[in-house]
């Protein structure tokens, strides 16, 4: 979930490898539903539908984020509510939608990202009790199998984000249709820019970027979840007996993201512009930033980024807690409360 943070319960350490009744047990009076109460096909059947609905909404402020971490200074956009209304008027509804298609491609890097943490997590807890060892070992690894998924996907779907009025910041820009002389509808647009990234780059072009995605979003999964869990238990003790469990994670959710995308933006700013520039140097293109834009150049797209990562961790630990009582294994149903 690039948000790559799928969110779910803090977890009591002394109850992995029990038998399932005793799984489900509290702690700090929030009810866990661990991986094998779950009926998988329910889980991914549902999980992808709402993954979707959540992409559809969200998207516009990752598009915004991307156009205002690559431009120049402020040559294009101010910044991200400027970006959000010349967009809207100069391209329409559809221009925030610029590649959208393409990148619901990721969804099967979302799917990689909570089997993956979720195996990671149950081995892990072999050699720790540790709940943010666990955590941080497994959303890292998590991240690390979603990404390799995710980068060629990133990088086609980024330069289709670039066209209309960032085309001029993007080595490629679509061709027009003989016909008409507009550029060619969905599909054949982004066909367009396979075949040009490969002729330029090869094979090589669509993992442009790869470790630079891998030193953002390893990090930023890694610093999520253990901030995910610290701030659940805060709240946890803060909050009076009978406050829903859910409201509680709702709030750790978004606190924990804006925490993470904090701390990794710079990385996050570096990564789109060797992406969507062709660089080849992370060094360079971060001497580069700093050089040009100073240290302030390191928080571009910020806001961007913490107001798409906010209400997309909220509506994922609502989304993800709803997912999984409904993908409770029959038997286990009455079992659950909230």
């Amino acid at each position: 979930m690039t948000f790559e943070t799928n969110t779910h319960p803090n977890r009591n350490p002394s109850d992995e490898g029990t038998p399932t009744a005793g799984r489900m047990r509290q702690k700090r009076n929030i009810q866990i539903i661990e991986w094998e109460d779950l009926d998988k096909r329910k889980f991914y059947s549902f999980g992808v539908f709402m993954t979707v609905s959540i992409r559809a909404i969200l998207y516009p402020a990752t598009l915004i984020r991307t156009r205002l971490q690559v431009q120049r200074g402020k040559s294009l956009y101010s910044g991200t509510f400027d970006a959000f209304i010349k967009i809207l008027r100069v391209e329409g509804i559809r221009g925030l939608y610029r590649g959208f298609m393409v990148n619901n491609f990721t969804l099967i890097s979302g799917q990689a990202y909570i089997t993956t943490y979720e195996v990671v997590r149950k081995y892990a807890s072999q050699y720790s009790q540790d709940n943010t060892v666990k955590s941080l070992v497994a959303g890292g690894s998590a991240s690390l199998v979603a990404q390799s998924i995710t980068v060629p996907i990133d990088v086609v779907s980024q330069h289709l984000m670039m066209q209309g009025q960032g085309e001029h910041l993007t080595r490629f820009r679509l061709k027009s249709n003989t016909d008409t002389g507009k550029p060619k509808k969905v599909f054949g647009q982004t066909r367009n820019l396979i075949a040009q990234i490969f002729a330029a780059d090869g094979f090589r072009g669509f993992y442009r970027g790869y470790v630079a995605s891998l030193l953002t979003y390893i990090p930023n999964s890694a610093v999520w979840w253990p901030f995910y869990h610290f701030y659940a238990e805060q709240l946890s003790k803060l909050a009076p007996s009978n406050c829903p469990h859910l409201i509680l994670q709702a709030m750790a959710g978004p606190l924990a993201a804006a925490t993470a995308s904090t701390v990794t933006n710079p990385m996050d700013v570096v990564r789109a512009r060797v992406q969507v520039e062709g660089r080849t140097s992370i060094i360079e293109t971060f001497r580069q930033l700093i050089k040009e834009e100073r240290f302030w150049g390191l928080t571009k797209g910020l806001s961007a980024r913490i107001i798409s990562s906010t209400p997309t961790a909220i509506v994922m630990v609502v989304g993800y807690e709803t997912l999984k009582k409904l993908s409770l294994r029959p038997e286990l149903v009455d079992s659950r409360h909230w």
